[in-house]
C-alpha cells in the first residue's frame, strides 16, 4: 500500500439509543489531490478496551454519499455495538461505481480506497489491520463496488457482500454515469467487459474469499444476481446467495444489512480468536 499524507477532521455524533459514536472526517486522497468525507462509527466498548478491533467498509449506492449508513438505515449503531465492531461509510462519489476510471483521472476510487482510505483507518483506529479482521459490502452500486474491490485484493479483505448489486452493468449502458466512467459501450467494450464483476469470477475460484450475496426478487438487478450465483456455482465458489421478497429499496436494504452483518460478526469469530 503506498504512504499517503492524511487530513483529519472529526465531528462527533452519539445515538441516542446506546453509546455508538459516528466520527464524520476528511481523508485527503493524493490519487486524487482532494479531501473526502467519510465516517466511522465505532461501538461502545472501544474507549474502554485496548484490544484491536475488526472493520467493515460499507459502500452506499448511485448518488448516495459516505453519511447513507447513518442517515438512512436506523439500527446501525445497535448493529454496531450488538457485534463489537467498526463500521466505516465510505463516499464513493455519486457515480463512482468504485473503480479506476480508464477515461477519467478525476475517479480513481479504487486507489483511494486500497491505498488510502484502508491504511489511513488502520493508522488512526485500534483495528485488526489484515484481512481476518476486514470486511466489505454495499448496496446497488456500492454492492457491485464490495465485490470488484475485494475480488481484486484479495490481501485487503477477508470477506464480502453485496446488497442488490449492479453485479453486472452492461445491460444498463445508459444509466447511472457508467459510460462516464468507461467510455460508450460500443466505443470501449473492453473497459466494460473487465470491469463488470460477473467477469472478474475467476480472481475468486481458489475460495479464499468469504462471500455473501442477496437481492430482491422484484429488483430491476435480480436478473444479473441470479446470473452471478449460477457462474460461481459452476466454478465451485464457495459463498451464500439469498434472494428474499423486495425491491430495490431501504426496506429491503435495511433488511438486508442485518443478515450481512451478522454473516461479518460470523467470520471475524472464526478468524480472530
Amino acid at each position: 500500500m503506498k504512504k499517503t499524507i492524511y487530513l483529519l477532521v472529526f465531528v462527533s455524533i452519539f445515538f441516542s439509543a446506546k453509546a455508538a459514536k459516528v466520527d464524520t472526517l476528511e481523508v485527503f486522497s493524493a490519487s486524487m489531490q482532494k479531501n473526502i468525507k467519510t465516517c466511522v462509527i465505532t461501538p461502545e466498548s472501544y474507549k474502554k478496551s485496548n484490544k484491536k478491533f475488526p472493520v467493515v467498509y460499507l459502500l452506499h449506492g448511485y448518488s448516495g454519499n459516505y453519511s447513507t449508513w447513518v442517515k438512512s438505515f436506523k439500527e446501525v449503531a445497535q448493529q454496531v455495538d450488538k457485534y463489537d465492531f467498526i463500521v466505516v461509510g465510505v463516499d464513493g462519489n455519486y457515480s463512482s461505481w468504485y473503480f479506476d476510471s480508464p477515461i477519467d483521472p478525476t475517479f480513481q476510487y479504487e486507489t483511494y480506497i486500497i491505498d488510502e482510505l484502508v491504511p489511513f483507518i488502520d493508522k488512526k483506529y485500534k483495528t485488526i489491520a489484515g484481512l481476518e479482521g476486514r470486511a466489505i459490502s454495499g448496496l446497488s452500486m456500492g454492492g457491485h463496488g464490495a465485490l470488484y474491490l475485494s475480488f481484486k485484493h484479495q490481501e485487503v479483505f477477508g470477506a464480502a457482500g453485496s446488497m442488490s448489486g449492479g453485479v453486472d452493468f452492461r445491460p444498463f449502458s445508459e444509466k447511472w454515469d457508467i459510460k462516464k466512467r468507461l467510455g460508450s459501450i460500443t466505443e470501449f467494450p473492453e473497459n466494460w467487459d473487465k470491469n463488470t464483476v460477473v467477469n472478474m469470477l475467476e480472481l475468486v475460484k481458489d475460495n479464499h474469499l468469504k462471500l455473501i450475496v442477496d437481492c430482491g426478487v422484484d429488483d430491476f438487478f435480480i436478473d444479473v444476481n441470479r446470473e452471478l450465483h449460477q457462474k460461481m456455482l459452476a466454478l465451485k465458489i464457495n459463498h451464500d446467495y439469498v434472494e428474499r421478497p423486495g425491491k430495490h429499496n431501504i426496506e429491503y436494504w435495511e433488511n438486508s444489512l442485518k443478515f450481512q452483518l451478522l454473516f461479518f460478526h460470523n467470520f471475524f469469530n472464526d478468524k480472530v480468536k
